[in-house]
């Protein structure tokens, strides 16, 4: 058959298209002037050069059709709220209404547990979940979300789609530093502190596996979270730090502090170190339950300490001088800030009943 793939230069797509490959499908992979193709090298499959956003082009590519994998999309925290409008919803508007019209048998969507939205604190999130209201005020969660939205608009236009909501990806092949960018800069000692929030990790493999899955398995019209792990961020710290030999941040910081932190250094010229909507999504409870994937398409994701290790060599591999050695430590004065942070927080919680 014949496969279109959105997004296949990326993390997830670059491993949905081996997979796609491996089962014998004729792949037709779409991708911008821009794109870096690191991930695209011996990959059997021809390359079309398109942007999505432009409606005439995804019908070019759509001609003679059989299956699209909607992989492609923008998962920066940073981005602006009009640029992920665009990378997000309207291509996904364009891509699925032009399958549509082609009269493909088959879309797999791939959307993120941010279109479910963070679980309550302390507890675990499924598919059933209702879109909570913190999530809203997300740029990137608000996207995801009228995307879905779009996919099952189309889906009760008669769209073969099924959706897949993929947690927080790690594993090898970020070229473009995407999700895997907070393992990137844990190894180089880029994050002083933290906030207190938890986070699914789930392996670029295990989630193109789940794609295939959702193409052989899926209900169209249905959603399948695919995560694995739920980490509180103290927890993922603490397993990086084990298996790359850096210590974790020592500073763990209140959100209004954190906040309040995040707002000054995007007062000053440059990038800043981390923006406010990165703190504030980091302070969320991305926690989950991949039960459905399990039972309805019969998926099983790897250990979790397999894709942590994996990312961490990647990175050693790609980059070896800009990664700290195993034993770099925490700056003293960091250290010294979070004993004393975490000392206030016991005394606090002894005398406030």
């Amino acid at each position: 058959m014949t496969t279109l793939v959105t997004g296949g230069a990326g993390l997830v797509g670059s491993h949905v298209a081996r997979l796609l490959a491996e089962r014998g499908d004729d792949l037709r992979i779409v991708a911008r002037h821009t794109t870096r193709r690191d991930n695209l090298i011996a990959l059997d499959g021809k390359v079309v050069t398109a942007d999505l956003l432009d409606r005439a082009a995804v019908r070019r590519c759509m001609r003679g059709v059989d299956r699209v994998f909607h992989v492609a999309g923008l998962t920066s925290l940073r981005a602006a709220p009009d640029r992920l409008w665009r990378a997000n919803v309207d291509t996904t508007r364009i891509v699925l209404e032009e399958a549509l019209r082609a009269g493909v048998e088959r879309v797999v969507y791939t959307s993120s547990v941010a279109a479910v939205g963070p679980a309550a604190r302390g507890s675990t999130a499924d598919e059933r979940q209702p879109f909570p209201a913190v999530a809203a005020t997300i740029p990137y969660a608000r996207a995801k979300r009228e995307a879905e939205v779009e996919a099952l608009r189309l889906a009760a236009h008669g769209l073969p789609v099924v959706i897949v909501n993929p947690a927080h990806v790690f594993g090898r092949g970020d070229v473009n530093r995407s999700s895997t960018e907070l393992v990137r800069r844990f190894l180089r000692r880029e994050l002083p502190a933290y906030v207190d929030g938890a986070l699914n990790v789930v392996d670029a493999q295990d989630v193109a596996r789940g794609h295939l899955l959702a193409d052989e398995r899926g209900v169209p019209g249905e959603r399948y979270i695919l995560g694995n792990r739920n980490f509180t961020l103290d927890r993922l710290f603490a397993d990086l730090g084990r298996l790359s030999g850096i210590e974790p941040p020592a500073l763990k910081l209140p959100l209004p502090a954190a906040v309040a932190l995040a707002r000054a250094a995007e007062a000053l010229p440059g990038r800043p170190p981390v923006t406010v909507d990165e703190v504030r999504a980091s302070a969320q409870w991305w926690a989950f339950r991949s039960n459905k994937a399990h039972r309805e398409l019969g998926w099983k994701p790897s250990h979790h300490e397999d894709t942590l290790q994996a990312t961490i060599d990647w990175y050693r591999e790609r980059e070896p001088e800009l990664m700290r050695l195993p034993g770099t430590r925490q700056p003293l004065a960091l250290r010294l800030a979070g004993g004393a942070v975490h000392q206030t927080g016991s005394l606090l919680g002894r005398l406030v009943p």
